[in-house]
């Protein structure tokens, strides 16, 4: 009965009703898998040369042709994907320079504490006799050493990754839990939502999306070639 009421009701509507009636159910019937091939991928073979796969999926060619793609099949797309590194051929100045701008979204940026702001605020100057402030103060403290200890572990971390890190107040070596749950604290504190929709929260926010990708991705590509290497 209800099958046939709906489709009375459907014969009912118009044609232009009908026809997005049938195609939203078409979607909403449709499942999208982690490795489906890309709806819009060519009708070509794989660009790896002397593969003869369908190409399902795309990746882009260089850093500096982010919209143009190669198109693979799903076995070439994961080998280059796993090979693919942004910052190759550039300096370790070069990938600082180019995080940064990206965190700020290329606007002029400079530390914070600097200029006269840095000074308009002395708990010296501030009569408590409570000892209200010192509670706050030991807790600065402890929160400059850990921050100097996470510094002092960065050194030797890859120099790509020495700003990210610094972005996410963490040392080296991190374990992907560690980054994980760092990404949630810094996200709890620092997202749009949490802060009225403050602009400059979004731009904190932004860096930090950035910064835990940076590192994730190192993560995951190092974690692979462990795995292919003990497999060998």
């Amino acid at each position: 009965m209800i099958a046939g009421s709906f489709i009375a009701q459907l014969r009912s509507c118009t044609k232009h009703e009908q026809a997005h009636i049938t195609t939203m159910m078409k979607r909403r019937n449709t499942r999208h898998r982690a490795f489906d091939p890309e709806p819009d991928a060519p009708d070509r073979c794989c660009d790896m040369h002397g593969c003869d796969q369908p190409a399902g999926y795309r990746a882009p060619r260089s850093r500096d042709a982010l919209n143009s793609y190669f198109w693979f099949c799903l076995q070439h797309v994961r080998e280059y994907n796993a090979n693919w590194d942004f910052y190759r051929g550039m300096s370790p100045g070069q990938i600082e320079a180019h995080i940064r701008a990206d965190t700020s979204w290329n606007r002029p940026s400079w530390k914070l504490g600097q200029g006269n702001a840095a000074h308009a605020f002395s708990e010296e100057e501030v009569l408590d006799p409570l000892d209200l402030l010192k509670g706050a103060a030991k807790a600065r403290a402890r929160n400059r050493a850990r921050q100097q200890q996470a510094e002092d572990r960065r050194a030797e971390a890859p120099q790509a990754l020495k700003y990210p890190l610094g972005v996410l107040d963490l040392g080296w070596p991190v374990s992907m839990e560690e980054l994980k749950a760092r990404y949630k604290d810094l996200a709890r504190q620092h997202h749009p939502d949490a802060n009225g929709g403050d602009r400059k929260a979004e731009e904190r926010f932004k860096g930090i999306n950035i910064a835990y990708a940076t590192v994730r991705a190192h993560l995951v590509t190092t974690a692979g070639r462990d795995g292919m290497a003990r497999s060998a």
